[in-house]
Formats: C-alpha cells, structure tokens, sequence
C-alpha cells in the first residue's frame, strides 16, 4: 500500500498529469453540454437574445475564433515557460528545473489553455446547420464564452506567476516549504525535553547466532528513491530472520550491489529473496518523497553557485543559510527513527540506515562553509546560524555536531580572513556557542 501511495505521489508530480486530468474533465463537459442542449428547449426572449446564440453561423465563427485564439495562447504559454526555464538554468542550476515545471500553476495554465480548444472542437463538431436537422447548442457555445474571458485572467495570473518565481527569495521560500513539508511528513513525532540516547544492540553477536546470510543485490542502476520498510520487516518476520539495510533513499546504487543482508537461522530460497526487489525503487534522479536531505542539497545548489566566482551573490547565499537553519532548528525538536525495528515479541528484525541530525547538519552547511571561507559576510552569518541552531539542540549529540561545525568556522576564518576585525567579530559570536552549557 506504501509503495502505491509513493508512486501515486510520484505521478500527481509529473509535469503532464494536471494537465491531462484538464483535457479529459474538458472533454466529459463538453459531451455533457451538448447533451443537455439536446434535450433543452433554449429560449431566447428579453436578455436570452443577447446572450445565447441561436443561429448555427454564429456558433461556428465564436467557437472557430475561441479555439484558435486558446491554441494560439497555448503556445506563448510554451515559449513563456521555455524562458523562464531558461533564466532559471543559468541562475539556480539545472536540477532545480522541475521545481518550476511541476509548478502547478504552470500546469493548470498550459492544461486549461489545450482544454479550452479541445473542447470548443468537441462542441464545434456538434453544430449542424442543414435544413431541418438544425442543432446549435447555445449552453455548450455559453460556456466557451465563459471559458475565453476566464482564460484572459489566467493569462495574467500566469504572467504574474513567472515574473515572481524566478526571482531568487521566492525561490529559497519554496524550496524552504517544501523541506518543511517534507521534514513534517517523515519526522512527525516531536523529541520532547528528556536528552533520548538510542539503545545500544551488539549487532555482531546477533549476527553470528544466525548460520545462512543472503544478500538482496540491486538489479537496476540508479538512484535510491523508495525503501519498503515495513515489507522488509514482515518478511523477516515469516523467515524468522533479521535484514541489515545497507543504504538509504538518495544512495546511489549500481546494478549487482547489495542492497541489504538477510541472516536467518534457515536457508531461504532464491524466489523468496527475489520477492525483495519489489520492497524498494530506483530511478535515475532522486525525489524527496523519503529523502530529506535531496530538498537540503538544493537549497546548498542555490548558495554555493550564488558564491562562485561568476555569479558573486552572497546575499542569495546568506537567504539560503537563513532557511537553512530555520529546518535545522526544527529538526532539533524532532524525534528521529531508530537503527532498530522489532516484531511484537522484541526480537530485532530489521537494521536501518536512518538520516541522523548530524549529517544532516553536514549536508546543510559543509559546501557553503567550503566556498564561502573567503567570504567574512557569509562566514559571519553561519556563526550566528550556528548560534540560533545551539539554542534550539536538545541532545549531547546535537550540541557536539553545533560546535564541531562552529570550529570548523572559525579554523577557516582564521586561516583565510584578511581583516582583523572581522576575525574578531567572528569570535566574539563563536564564544556564545563555546561559552554556553
């Protein structure tokens, strides 16, 4: 069920699926439309006249001109999106694409536009204009009038839309809630006031209690994007065995490497292990749907291309560091998975790669510090994101990895700054991390 559910997330993601449900939803009203015209006796007394249209001529001619005009707009709307995902490449970076393709106003724009001509195609078809087989459906030719004004505002709505998505602030506030959304998703459970220490399991003890070891082996290259951990866990269950997961959602896999390693106290048949390539997917990019740290790395995409060279921007870095430490801040409160996962009587079954607060934490800040150690504005502002973060950490573990990229500041201040009083800065704010606790 987990696995439908993720590929169904997968596909309300694509680019063309909006757009598709438009056009069949198009098509089903037009065939309802023109049904109801033909059982409808339409009059067309007082303002009737001025807004059904009755003669079969005139019905033609505002469905021709409407269907032309939508496919005409359809097309600038193409070149518009082509555009702004052209600045968009140079600016943010390829990979950061099909965050304004699957844009959903961008879908529903380009949807409605190909389903208004669709369905005035539909509608026009149905006019017949013969001695007495005459048939003009006004409530069909109404609607398309509807339509067209309609679509006049989405044009502006959609221009609106562009001009403000490719601008750099919005694009760090999307990515931001996506991340959010995306942290609320997989850690939902909050962390509480007590400091939780994961408990401790001798794995190689374990191990060695179970005589035949199996491995899962990967049969397509490709990037990690879905792990079925409760399938996992029910197979070890019914071969009374343990599955030690080897890597997580966002590993790069190649063909023939292993997956996970099955211990088990009887030998398990080859069909059964094979069942287990069904338990997980991979694909040729990774999504966010089970790995956080993909939506991280694209906002660390954002800073470190703002602070190359070519581009220079470091207040788009400083916005991206900002965000960033707003997700690490609520991260800290969040209670993460545990390596273990155990059947009803307590016996270890399944060991996990899970993602942990400090790599986490790496993922977020290690680039930017790397190219941004020349830059004392960008530097600065990561000490006080690290400051901001201490106040939020719970755990010792927490509070090691706040400090330990703190030093690493500060290391790389010191051997790069070229201004004294900068480096001083720096240090009067690392002494509020290291001074605390």
């Amino acid at each position: 069920m987990k696995k439908l559910l993720f590929l169904w997330g997968e596909l309300i993601s694509t680019f063309w699926f909006i757009p598709v449900l438009i056009i069949i939803t198009a098509i089903g009203l037009a065939v309802g439309l023109i049904y109801i015209d033909s059982v409808t006796d339409v009059g067309h007394e007082k303002l009737g006249i001025y807004l059904i249209t009755s003669s079969a001529e005139s019905a033609r001619s505002i469905l021709s001109v409407i269907s032309a005009a939508m496919i005409g707009v359809a097309g600038t709307v193409f070149s518009l999106t082509l555009v702004a995902l052209s600045l968009a490449s140079n600016q943010f970076g390829s990979r950061l694409l099909k965050n304004f393709m699957y844009a959903r106003v961008n879908q529903v724009v380009i949807g409605t536009y190909v389903s208004t001509f669709v369905y005035c195609l539909i509608v026009l078809n149905s006019v017949k204009g013969i001695n007495d087989l005459d048939f003009v459906p006004s409530f069909s030719v109404m609607f398309a009038i509807v339509a067209a004004v309609a679509n006049i505002l989405l044009l502006i709505v959609f221009i609106h839309h562009t001009a403000v998505s490719i601008q750099a602030d919005n694009v760090i506030a999307n990515i931001s809630h996506s991340i959010s959304g995306n942290v609320k998703k997989l850690f939902p459970e909050e962390l509480g006031h007590e400091h939780v220490e994961e408990e401790k399991q001798d794995e190689e003890e374990l191990k060695s209690r179970l005589r035949y070891k199996n491995n899962i082996q990967v049969n397509k290259s490709g990037y990690l994007q879905y792990v079925d951990g409760d399938s996992f866990l029910k197979f070890s269950i019914k071969h009374n065995a343990m599955i030690e997961l080897q890597h997580r959602p966002g590993d790069y896999m190649v063909a023939g490497m292993n997956l996970a390693v099955i211990h088990s106290e009887k030998e398990i048949g080859k069909k059964e292990i094979k069942r287990c390539n069904s338990y997980y997917i991979t694909g040729y990019i990774r999504t966010a749907q089970q790995d956080t740290e993909h939506l991280i790395n694209q906002m660390v995409e954002i800073a470190c291309r703002a602070l190359s060279p070519g581009i220079n921007d470091p207040f788009t870095a400083i916005a991206c560091i900002d965000n960033l430490t707003s997700t690490l801040c609520h991260l800290a409160g969040v209670k993460f998975p545990s390596r273990y996962r155990y059947d009803d009587e307590k016996n270890l079954r399944l060991i996990t790669r899970p993602l942990t607060y400090a790599g986490l934490l790496d993922a977020a800040f290690n680039q930017i510090r790397q190219l941004g150690k020349t830059i004392p504005a960008v530097m600065i502002r990561l000490m006080e994101a690290m400051i901001i973060i201490n106040g939020f950490v719970k755990t010792q573990a927490q509070i090691q990895g706040i400090r330990k990229h703190a030093r690493m500041i500060l290391n790389a201040a010191e051997r790069m700054f070229e201004e004294p009083n900068d480096l001083k800065d720096l240090n009067e704010r690392s002494k509020m991390i290291f001074g605390s606790r």
